[in-house]
């Protein structure tokens, strides 16, 4: 988004010094966005982008970093002074006010402000999911969010903050349906298609070339299986399947496994976009793996014990027009009831929730630390 107050500032310099400003923060895993916009209607006039901002991963000195790049990439210095409140949703922020990661991401915001010369006489504090729940049509209050990136969880949401969590426990003891889960089913199908456990699937070549494995010992010709962008590619009927022999199933276990274990666990999750085109494509068991990841992620939803018509907002990487969990997911949700509002990230919320702190809702001052 280009920011319209340098470009106002450029063609009528009075109509870009008047009114309000707030700005709203969506601090993930990989990234921070800032968003300024009026306090009157909520209308986008800049924004700006830094890096990762989880409260309890990122150390103080650097997450302060980003969050003034960010904001000062989104606020020109003109109008910082206009800046009146700034709600952040924050990965890691969840919790009561004295919460490690909430301590953290006010200590950091309040000296990123004071840097930039922000005097916002209110400060808002949330977990980025409940930023994210903010961000459906009319700022709700109520009701139930779901993420969907590299891990999984689900909450629900009540007055605005996180009553109750199901999931989220990472990629060692949970997070199933997340994108680690289905990058981890992706390597465990094409070894037991390897060891003749299982049916034959693309993904053992499209896993096997990710980790290296050469292609005189894939189950699929080189030149006919192939992955563009994120769309399985074949030519030919079905693609063309080479005997896969003892020895070439052996020398790709030996290749995979060793690769696999050598990358920090999380890696998997790389994995999730080579079964998103293999099912795009056809292939039978990406396509159960979707629709088992789907599943995962309804069970986390049925947890929250959910009412026919509640409001329910789902964000993360693996949702949204082209994501490859949004139809089995859809599919799913429908036998109880619900309807997914898809949204990008949390910093529209953020606005959302910066703006409520200005007719009087619960804010968080970072003279009071609360």
């Amino acid at each position: 988004m280009s920011n319209e107050l340098n470009q106002d500032s450029d063609r009528d310099s009075h109509r870009s010094t008047r009114g309000d400003l707030v700005v709203g923060l969506d601090a993930g895993g990989t990234r921070t966005r800032a968003v300024l916009a009026s306090a009157a209607d909520g209308r986008p006039l800049g924004e700006g982008v830094a890096g990762p901002g989880n409260a309890l991963t990122v150390p103080v000195p650097q997450l302060t970093e980003h969050l003034v790049a960010a904001i000062a990439q989104a606020v020109p210095e003109p109008a910082r002074p206009r800046v009146v409140a700034v709600a952040g949703g924050f990965a890691g922020a969840a919790g009561t006010a004295n919460e490690p990661g909430r301590v953290h991401a006010l200590t950091a915001l309040t000296e990123a402000l004071r840097r930039l010369g922000i005097p916002a006489r209110e400060i808002r504090l949330c977990s980025d999911i409940e930023a994210a729940f903010a961000s459906a049509p009319g700022a709700p209050a109520d009701g139930l969010a779901l993420v969907a990136g590299t891990g999984a969880v689900a909450m629900r949401i009540t007055a605005r903050h996180c009553e109750k969590t199901v999931g989220g426990d990472g990629w060692l003891l949970g997070d199933d349906g997340g994108g680690f889960w289905i990058g981890r089913e992706a390597v465990r199908v094409a070894l037991r298609m390897a060891d003749h456990r299982g049916a034959d699937t693309a993904l053992a070549a499209l896993v096997g070339r990710e980790l290296g494995v050469p292609d005189t010992v894939l189950p699929y010709e080189g030149d006919v299986l192939a992955y563009e962008g994120e769309r399985l590619v074949y030519e030919g009927e079905g693609g063309v399947r080479r005997p896969w022999s003892r020895s070439a199933r052996e020398a790709y276990r030996r290749h995979v496994l060793p690769a696999v274990m050598a990358e920090p666990p999380v890696r998997l999750a790389r994995f999730a976009p080579l079964v998103a085109g293999a099912a795009r494509a056809g292939d039978v068991l990406a396509g159960a793996i979707l629709d088992e990841a789907a599943g995962h992620l309804a069970d986390c939803v049925r947890a929250l014990e959910p009412t026919p018509g509640e409001s329910l907002v789902a964000t993360g990487g693996l949702f949204g027009p082209e994501g490859p969990l949004t139809a089995p997911l859809d599919r799913h949700l429908g036998a109880l009831g619900l309807v997914a509002h898809w949204v990008p990230d949390g910093s529209r919320g953020a606005v959302a929730l910066a703006r409520l702190v200005l007719d009087g809702g619960p804010a968080t001052h970072p003279e009071k630390n609360q």
